[in-house]
C-alpha cells in the first residue's frame, strides 16, 4: 500500500527521495554532510506509487511499469519536487528513472 494518498497516471511514478540517513550523507559521528562535498551524485529515492502503464500504439492494451511500489532508484531530476503532508516527492514519467537498486 502507498504511502500517500496519491494515484499517478498512466506511466508516471511517485518518488520519495532518500533521507540523509538512507543516502549515507550523515557521517558516523552524526554530522550531515554538505551537498557541495556530494560530488554530482545522482538523485536515489524510493517509489512509493506508480501509474497503470501507458497505453500501446493501438491503444489496445497497457503496457506495465518496470518498477514497483518500494523499488529503490537512480533517477534524474526536471523541474521541483512536490510537496505533500510536509515531505518532498517527485513525480516523473518511467523513462526519467535510470536505474533500480537492488
Amino acid at each position: 500500500m502507498s504511502e500517500i494518498n496519491l494515484k499517478p497516471l498512466a506511466d508516471r511514478v511517485v518518488v520519495r527521495p532518500l533521507t540523509d540517513e538512507e543516502a549515507g550523507n550523515v557521517s558516523n559521528s552524526g554530522i550531515i554532510i554538505p551537498d557541495t562535498a556530494k560530488k554530482d551524485k545522482p538523485e536515489q529515492g524510493i517509489v512509493v506509487a506508480v501509474g497503470a502503464g501507458k497505453w500501446d500504439e493501438d491503444g489496445e492494451k497497457r503496457i506495465p511499469l518496470e518498477v514497483k511500489e518500494g523499488d529503490k532508484v537512480i533517477f534524474r531530476t526536471w523541474g521541483e519536487a512536490t510537496k505533500l503532508n510536509d515531505k518532498e516527492y517527485w513525480i516523473l514519467s518511467e523513462s526519467d528513472i535510470l536505474a533500480v537498486v537492488s
